[in-house]
């Protein structure tokens, strides 16, 4: 077992002027303060300077929206669902101050450290105990003329209803059985990437003996890879995944459903178009000139920017470091560094983990779709944790909607 260096989680506070505050509150500085004094905003001196004080970013949030939920109930709830307050009580994971964390584990360092079959049983469990899937019998599935020419999601998708239905432990959804079940599917799913019935001692050397087994190094870029994408949050995918779980299907069903959402042009299937972008850059002399010209013509620049990382994606910092490391002569490695820097530059966003993918996947010069089977693949891990937390929830998740269309009519 490797071991892993623990480091004692203390969330960073982002801290706020007092005029920034009293703006994000719509309220003056005098009940700002007022604000303090009753313990609901916290505060310290400002660094070099005792007689300013700053505010706590996370409080001011706090208040600002629970202020907004009291005056539009209704508008809170909707802004909610994009990218708004949280909805949902988790464990899992947590994103703070351009960190991610897996049940407190920084999630960079497990990509260092631990196996995947380590960060899943973290994932579902808690623990780092592996052992829970010792014994388990696998699904696999061997590769078919007629699967060559499906996408991994399209396979994955056609093949977990039919192992599903004929698992009789599919609908035991007490934690540790849909754990082991979790693991079924996880194997099954690697299979089903490696179009191969024979599975390694890990799912990353699976992968690499069939993707690239003449590049030593390649073991641990998918292995980081794969468990830098296990969980994020409550993304779509997972959020689909829990409605599912919520409706006591079984964990089969939760994964298809995470995969027809993963494969969207606006999650998962994002890479796909950081790969097209790739293909047209490839092929130019002045990336910095050309990225520019796609500005001129008001085409997107995809890969870069994302919405809760002000600082960077620190997945994908870490994908890139790795591949600067291990593969610092590839010309798909160096041409991916100088257009991160240029498209900086041009957007002042660092790359996601869509592009650490595609460069990752050219890298080791695996087939197209690549980028979009690791993140499925990985974050399958994900679902079946908001799978487990939700079937101990025993809580169906049913919004309600907000009707704006016509009033009640008669036919006459």
């Amino acid at each position: 077992m490797i071991n892993i260096r623990v480091v004692a989680y203390a969330p960073m506070v982002t801290w706020l002027s007092s005029d920034d505050a009293s703006k994000r509150l719509g309220v003056s500085r005098t009940t700002l303060y007022a604000y303090v004094s009753r313990g609901l905003v916290r505060s310290s001196p400002s660094p070099g300077n005792t007689h300013q004080r700053r505010y706590a970013a996370e409080d001011v949030e706090r208040l600002r929206s629970r202020s907004e939920q009291r005056r539009d109930p209704g508008k809170t709830a909707e802004r909610a669902l994009h990218w708004g307050v949280p909805v949902l009580e988790s464990s899992i994971t947590l994103i703070d101050s351009d960190r991610l964390y897996y049940r407190g584990y920084d999630a960079c360092e497990l990509a260092r450290t631990r196996s995947v079959e380590e960060v899943a049983a973290l994932l579902w469990t808690g623990g780092f105990d592996a052992g829970l899937f010792a014994g388990t019998p696998l699904h696999v599935v061997a590769g078919g003329k007629s699967a060559e020419d499906l996408p991994f999601v399209s396979r994955a998708q056609s093949m977990l209803p039919l192992v599903g239905a004929r698992d009789p432990l599919a609908y035991d959804l007490r934690p540790r059985a849909v754990a082991q079940t979790g693991w079924r599917i996880v194997n099954l799913l690697t299979s089903v990437a490696a179009e191969s019935a024979e599975l390694e001692e890990s799912i990353e050397e699976t992968l690499h003996k069939r993707w690239t087994p003449k590049m030593p190094h390649a073991v641990e870029l998918l292995r980081a890879a794969l468990i830098l994408c296990a969980d994020h949050e409550l993304n779509v995918s997972s959020f689909t995944a829990r409605c599912v779980a919520s409706a006591g299907s079984s964990p089969y069903a939760v994964v298809v459903a995470g995969l027809t959402a993963i494969e969207g042009a606006k999650h998962g299937g994002m890479s796909e178009k950081v790969e097209s972008m790739f293909a047209d850059l490839r092929r130019t002399r002045d990336v910095r000139k050309a990225l520019a010209d796609r500005r001129r013509r008001h085409e997107p620049i995809h890969g870069f920017g994302h919405r809760l990382y002000a600082g960077g994606d620190p997945r994908a910092a870490l994908l890139m470091e790795l591949l600067a490391k291990r593969f610092a002569k590839s010309p798909e490695v160096v041409f991916a560094r100088n257009l991160a820097k240029a498209g900086e530059e041009l957007t002042g966003d660092k790359p996601t983990i869509d592009f650490a993918l595609v460069v990752l996947a050219r890298a080791l010069k695996l087939d197209r779709g690549t980028a979009l089977t690791l993140f499925a693949l990985g974050r399958s891990i994900g679902w079946i944790g908001h799978a487990i937390e939700q079937y101990a929830k025993d809580e169906m998740i049913r919004p309600r909607a907000r009707y704006v269309g016509d009033g009640p009519k008669t036919s006459s």
